[in-house]
């Protein structure tokens, strides 16, 4: 009997892999581990199956991946726009209000500097509250809106650590054209050399301390019977003393059985975006000097680009550029159920028609989906989040990851 058995093989159940004492094993259900953090390579193109960069405000745990890619660990100055008007404006929105036409520069300083909203109680007032009018209307409410499939009034607070909070001394040289950076622990970031964000998980995987790696094995039941974990794909079965979960939680809580009716109902009440991101190959060199492009333009499909190969040589043919195009979409909508081919024809087309590609330019094209993207931090998120892990803390079941406990 094994003594410690992580379901995934994502980034999280990798690295659960790599510290965890004890011998454990991971079973990863599709062939290939790496979760989210995916790359594929195809006719000489290299895409990952997402935006992904390495940073970090934790040193220890960037020294960590940084040590594990060793040679492979390149460097890179971010260089990311927001694409406001036809234009592109410095990232993050605030600390470019010089590139903002004259009227819309006034109206971002005006409310930053009189701002009279207190005490935000969802993400919409909390906008507004640390932003003011201007910045929260132009730009973060349209592009959070966007990307999270959500009014922000429905959003609670509790994550918004994560989002800086500009000085008042930052903004005011902004807008006056005096350099200035946000979010200064992305500024210089961390990207494989060669093979993508794959070669941070392949690392992962050739460094692995006491885990072993079954592939091919969906979780499919898991049940107690005496001191032992049994883990079934319907074929075959495991047996652990301990479980750790990475999968998403909804995967989890349907190979359970007799789940109180209480955690049901819980469980179906939380949110999450899908994700479909467009890989275009162009047969253009030096496509763009750009990391990443947020576009807050609902009439614009995806609401981030990125350019693949500013990152190295390795993501195209000599003499030909890629780069992908990110679109969320709740799981029920009918953007979601919308064929691929109509999906590449909408982003292509209004990719085209901001000037970013020429269409006549793309020689390959593809289309890759996650079910499970984008957490979505609703008002309920909190509560429905605690009666969860008491259930699996009864258990005796540790979730981790991105969607087990639906923490980023």
């Amino acid at each position: 009997m094994g003594n410690i058995g992580i379901l995934g093989g994502g980034l999280t159940g990798l690295a659960l892999g790599y510290f965890l004492e004890g011998k454990n094993e991971i079973l990863e259900r599709e062939a290939v581990c790496g979760g989210l953090c995916r790359s594929i390579r195809k006719n000489g193109f290299l895409y990952d199956q997402g935006g992904h960069i390495i940073f970090s405000k934790d040193k220890a745990i960037l020294k960590f991946i940084v040590d594990i890619l060793g040679s492979n660990a390149g460097s890179h100055y971010r260089n990311s726009k927001v694409w406001y008007k036809g234009s592109f404006i410095k990232y993050p929105f605030e600390n470019g209000l010089a590139d903002l036409p004259k009227e819309d520069l006034f109206e971002c300083l005006y409310h930053y500097i009189n701002n009279t909203y207190r005490k935000p109680k969802n993400f919409k007032e909390w906008i507004y509250y640390t932003f003011g009018k201007g910045i929260a209307e132009k730009y973060l409410i349209p592009y959070n809106e966007k990307i999270w499939k959500e009014h922000a009034e429905l959003m609670g607070i509790e994550w918004v650590e994560r989002i800086p909070r500009p000085p008042l001394e930052d903004v005011l040289k902004a807008a006056i054209g005096i350099k200035t950076e946000g979010y200064t622990h992305q500024l210089n970031y961390y990207y494989p050399k060669q093979g993508g964000i794959q070669a941070l998980i392949e690392s992962l995987e050739g460094a692995r301390a006491q885990a072993s790696i079954i592939r091919g094995f969906a979780v499919k039941s898991l049940k107690k019977r005496h001191s032992a974990w049994i883990v079934s794909n319907g074929k075959e079965e495991r047996e652990y003393k301990r479980v750790v979960s990475t999968i998403p939680i909804f995967d989890l809580i349907g190979a359970l059985s007799r789940v109180p009716d209480k955690v049901q109902k819980t469980v179906q009440k939380l949110k999450y975006n899908s994700l479909m991101v467009v890989m275009l190959g162009v047969k253009r060199p030096n496509l763009s000097d750009k990391t990443a492009v947020y576009i807050p333009d609902s009439k614009i499909l995806p609401h981030r680009l990125c350019f693949s190969s500013s990152f190295g040589d390795d993501w195209a043919p000599r003499g030909m550029s890629s780069l992908i195009a990110e679109v969320t979409a709740r799981e029920a909508s009918k953007l979601w159920k919308t064929s691929d081919a109509v999906i590449l024809e909408k982003v292509i087309g209004s990719l085209h028609g901001e000037r970013f590609i020429d269409k006549k330019e793309i020689t390959q094209m593809d289309l890759f989906r996650a079910k499970y993207a984008y957490v979505i931090y609703d008002l309920e998120y909190c509560r429905n989040m605690k009666v969860l892990y008491e259930y699996f803390k009864e258990l005796g079941i540790d979730i981790c990851g991105r969607l087990p406990n639906l923490n980023i």
